[in-house]
C-alpha cells in the first residue's frame, strides 16, 4: 500500500473511530470499541477499499499509535481524542514533573489568558518530550510550546491519565500551571508575535 494511502485512511479512521461514527454507520461502544469486520464492511460499502491487512498496517505503523486492537483482533477504537462520549477507561496515574502542549503562536494568546481547555474533545492533550509537542503545535501554524507543572496539579487534586499511545490528558490546565516554554517561531523586532 502507498504511503498516501496509509495516510488517507489514517485520517478517515481519525474521522469515524473518534468523532462521526454515524458517516458509515458504525457504533461505539461506551468504552470506544468497533466490530472490525463492521467497521471494513462499511467502510467498503462508504466506497472505500479496505481490508483486514491493510488495518493492520494502519494500527501497526501510525506513528502516533492513534488506533489500537483487542487482543482478539475483533474490535478496534482510537486511543484518545474523542469528541463523541467514551469512556476509554484510562486509570489516574501521577505525571512527570512537567508536560508540554504544543499550540500555534495565535492560540498561545488564549492559552495565556483562559488556560488550556478540552473544549469538544474529552481531554486536554500533553505531550512528555519538547519534540511532539513542537510536532503538534506545527500542524496549524508557527509553534508555541507550553510548560505545564503537571506535578503541582496532581499535588492541587488534578487527574492525570496515560493513554495507550502515551499521550498525558487531563481536564484542563489552568494558567498558573502554565509557562511558555519558547516560541519557535523567530522573534519579530525582538519580541515573540504573541506579546
Amino acid at each position: 500500500m502507498k504511503e498516501g494511502d496509509l495516510i488517507y485512511f489514517s485520517k478517515f479512521l481519525s474521522q469515524v473511530l473518534r468523532h462521526r461514527p454515524e458517516r458509515i454507520g458504525i457504533t461505539l461502544d461506551k468504552n470506544g470499541w468497533t466490530n472490525v469486520s463492521e467497521l471494513i464492511e462499511k467502510t467498503n460499502a462508504s466506497g472505500r477499499d479496505l481490508d483486514l491487512d491493510t488495518l493492520k498496517i494502519i494500527v501497526e505503523t501510525n506513528n502516533k499509535k492513534r488506533f489500537a486492537f483487542n487482543e482478539a483482533l475483533d474490535k478496534i477504537r482510537a486511543n484518545q481524542g474523542h469528541t463523541v462520549k467514551v469512556d476509554l477507561d484510562y486509570m489516574a496515574q501521577i505525571p512527570p514533573l512537567i508536560l508540554y502542549h504544543g499550540a500555534t503562536v495565535e492560540a498561545a494568546k488564549l492559552i495565556l489568558k483562559s488556560g488550556l481547555n478540552k473544549r469538544k474533545r474529552h481531554h486536554v492533550h500533553l505531550s512528555q518530550d519538547i519534540e511532539t509537542a513542537t510536532t503538534v503545535g506545527k500542524r496549524h501554524g508557527q509553534p508555541f510550546i507550553f510548560e505545564v507543572a503537571a506535578k503541582a496539579m496532581y499535588n492541587d487534586k488534578f487527574e492525570f491519565f496515560l493513554s495507550e499511545n502515551n499521550v498525558w490528558l487531563t481536564d484542563n490546565v489552568p494558567t498558573k500551571y502554565l509557562k511558555p516554554y519558547q516560541a519557535v517561531a523567530k522573534p519579530v523586532n525582538g519580541r515573540t508575535s504573541f506579546e
